[in-house]
């Protein structure tokens, strides 16, 4: 996934460190697009119309993404492979993204244990695989009978139960560099956190920032002005998702749409060399 993970365990079972180890190992078999052979890459590489059996947690990820890109109207869009290529985010070779009469998630069919693409289009789970194997991995220590511990891939975490002081897995969320933001501090039991940011992988290309987001209704990395999103769930593969269909939408949309749905999310706008913040009533609520 090109990132690092931790996990702070509390009198950790025997088998902690190879069961992560081949959590991690499973989906970056199946959902890493800088793996020539994962099943990720397959999938794309197969004739258009060509009915592929996926793994059962690629299937899973890819249910979820396609129903955030639903809800959001296709801000979210698991099948932009393609875009995050040509923009220079992903891996070469990708092709040329062709702008169909539809989304490019709408290009995908299910069936009960099979996929299949009705146009050419990549599936690319940058914006949600990370929150799932925060998930897989929270699933598999349970399984060994942990019952406290902190997991972290990439900025994505998620707190069960307390620290040996008893405290909270308390986390200080990431503020963008050179912005005048208030720590939004949080404390994670049982419960994940996601964010997304303009910060974190982008270029510049003369005095513009092109982000590692990409806006699948203009076919570009996302218009400046978000700096980041951070969203709380109960499932860290949902927070990811949310926050990068928040960031894609804007203040305005994207705030709009996780306050009806109940989200607990922030956001902060760039202005210049000042930030203006957004909060949804739910997290407001949890911050009481």
């Amino acid at each position: 996934m090109g990132t690092r993970w931790s996990a702070r365990i509390v009198d950790p079972p025997a088998g902690c460190a190879p069961a992560i180890e081949a959590v991690l190992a499973r989906v970056i078999d199946q959902m890493s697009n800088w793996e020539a052979a994962s099943a990720i890459s397959r999938f794309n590489c197969l004739p258009v119309g060509q009915w592929m059996m996926l793994p059962r947690e690629m299937l899973v990820v890819l249910r979820a993404g396609l129903e955030m890109a639903r809800l959001s109207g296709g801000a979210f869009d698991p099948a932009i492979g393609r875009l995050v290529a040509q923009w220079g985010f992903g891996p070469p070779g990708g092709g040329p993204a062709a702008r169909g009469p539809g989304a490019p998630w709408t290009a995908i069919e299910l069936d009960a244990e099979r996929a299949r693409r009705i146009a050419d289009v990549a599936l690319d789970f940058s914006g949600i695989a990370k929150g799932y194997a925060v998930d897989a991995v929270a699933a598999a220590l349970r399984g060994l009978g942990a019952a406290h511990f902190l997991v972290e891939i990439g900025g994505e975490l998620r707190g069960e139960g307390v620290k040996p002081d008893l405290q909270p897995w308390w986390v200080d969320v990431e503020a963008p560099p050179g912005l005048p933001v208030p720590t939004l501090r949080i404390a994670l039991c049982g419960l994940s956190v996601a964010t997304s940011g303009d910060y974190r992988r982008y270029r510049m290309e003369g005095d513009s920032r092109l982000s590692h987001s990409i806006d699948p209704a203009r076919g570009a990395p996302i218009a400046e002005g978000v700096a980041s999103v951070t969203v709380l769930h109960d499932s860290a593969m949902q927070a990811d998702a949310w926050a990068t269909a928040i960031t894609v939408l804007g203040a305005d949309k994207g705030m709009a749409l996780a306050t009806r749905h109940g989200v607990a999310a922030r956001l902060v706008q760039r202005t210049g060399g000042e930030a203006q913040e957004y909060m949804t009533p739910a997290l407001a609520a949890m911050l009481d």
